[in-house]
C-alpha cells in the first residue's frame, strides 16, 4: 500500500512550486487573447503545394492597407493563419485576391471568422462569469452530497477542498498557456474557455470519487484513525483514477497530433488539465483534508 498521506509534504511542495511558477508566468506575460476577446478577423488558408515563408506572404500582403497591420502565423504543415483588425468582406476579399494573384491554383480558404470588439468584450465577461458560477455550484453540490458526513471533518470542507483542487488545475493550465503564448504565440479564445469548464467537471468528478470512498470507509472503519482511512481510500481508488486519466489523455493526444489547428490547443489544454486534475485529486485534495483535520484538533 502506498503511503501517500505520510509523504504529503513532498506532494504539496511540488504543487506549491508549480502554482508559484504559473502565477509568475501569468503576472509577467499574461495570456495572449484571440480575436474572440479582442475583436478582429481571422483567415486560415491552406497551401496545396509547399508552404512559403511567412516573410514572403507578409510582403505580398503589405500592399493591402490595413490599420494595425497583419499578423501571419504558420499552422500545421500546410496552413497559415492571417489576423487583422478590420472586419468585413471587403478586406477579406482584398487579401484573398492578393494571395491568389501570387499563388494561383495553389491555395484554398479553410475558414474566415470576424468578431466585433464589443462582442469580444462581452464574450470575455461571460466566460469569467461561467467559471465563477461553475465553482460556486460545485461547492454547493459537494456540501449537499456530503451533508451526512460530519465526523471528523464537516461536509462543507469537502466542497472547499474540491474547489482548491480545481483552482490548482486551472492555475497550472493558465500558467502553461501564458508560457506558450509568450514563446509559441498560442492564443486563448472560446475553445480554451470550454476546455477550462470541461476541466472543472472532470477534476471535481475525480475528487468526489475519492471523497466518496473516504465517506464509505469512515462508516465501515469507525475505530480507525482518520489518516489511515484517507490513505486506504486513496489506494483503493488509485487504479481507477490512473486508468481513466491515461485512456482520456491517449484520445486527446490523437486529437492534438492529428486533428485540425482549430482544436489542437483545445486538446492540449484538456490534456494538461486532466493530468493535473488526477494529481490534485490524489495528492492535494485528500492530504489537505488530513491537514485541515489536524489544524482543527
Amino acid at each position: 500500500m502506498l503511503q501517500i498521506i505520510q509523504k504529503k509534504k513532498k506532494y504539496l511542495t511540488i504543487s506549491a512550486i508549480a502554482i508559484i511558477l504559473s502565477i509568475l508566468f501569468l503576472l509577467v506575460w499574461g495570456l495572449k487573447p484571440s480575436i474572440d476577446f479582442t475583436g478582429g478577423s481571422l483567415l486560415e488558408i491552406k497551401f496545396l503545394e509547399e508552404r512559403p515563408a511567412v516573410a514572403e506572404v507578409q510582403s505580398v500582403l503589405n500592399e493591402v492597407n490595413l490599420d494595425g497591420g497583419i499578423v501571419i502565423q504558420p499552422a500545421g504543415d500546410q496552413n497559415m493563419l492571417i489576423r487583422f483588425k478590420q472586419i468585413g468582406e471587403d478586406f477579406h476579399q482584398q487579401i484573398m485576391s492578393k494571395l491568389k494573384e501570387k499563388y494561383p491554383e495553389k491555395i484554398q480558404e479553410e475558414r474566415f471568422d470576424a468578431i466585433g470588439a464589443v462582442i469580444g468584450r462581452e464574450l470575455k465577461t461571460k466566460a469569467m462569469y461561467s467559471l465563477i458560477l461553475g465553482c460556486i455550484a460545485i461547492i454547493l453540490y459537494v456540501a449537499w452530497a456530503f451533508r451526512k458526513v460530519s465526523w471528523p471533518v464537516e461536509s462543507w470542507k469537502y466542497g472547499i477542498l474540491a474547489i482548491v483542487a480545481l483552482l490548482h488545475d486551472l492555475v497550472i493550465v493558465l500558467g502553461i498557456f501564458a508560457l506558450l503564448g509568450r514563446f509559441a504565440g498560442v492564443e486563448v479564445g472560446l475553445p480554451f474557455v470550454a476546455a477550462l469548464l470541461t476541466i472543472l467537471g472532470y477534476s471535481v468528478n475525480d475528487t468526489i470519487v475519492i471523497f466518496d470512498r473516504i465517506r464509505e470507509n469512515l462508516g465501515r472503519l469507525s475505530k480507525t484513525d482518520f489518516d489511515t482511512v484517507v490513505n486506504r481510500s486513496l489506494n483503493e481508488t488509485m487504479s481507477r483514477s490512473i486508468n481513466t486519466t491515461l485512456t482520456t489523455i491517449i484520445v486527446l493526444g490523437a486529437v492534438f497530433f492529428f486533428g485540425g489547428s482549430s482544436v489542437k490547443y483545445f486538446a492540449l489544454a484538456l490534456m494538461i488539465g486532466i493530468f493535473s486534475g488526477a494529481y490534485s485529486s490524489i495528492f492535494i485534495a485528500s492530504p489537505l483534508l488530513v491537514v485541515w483535520n489536524k489544524i482543527k484538533k
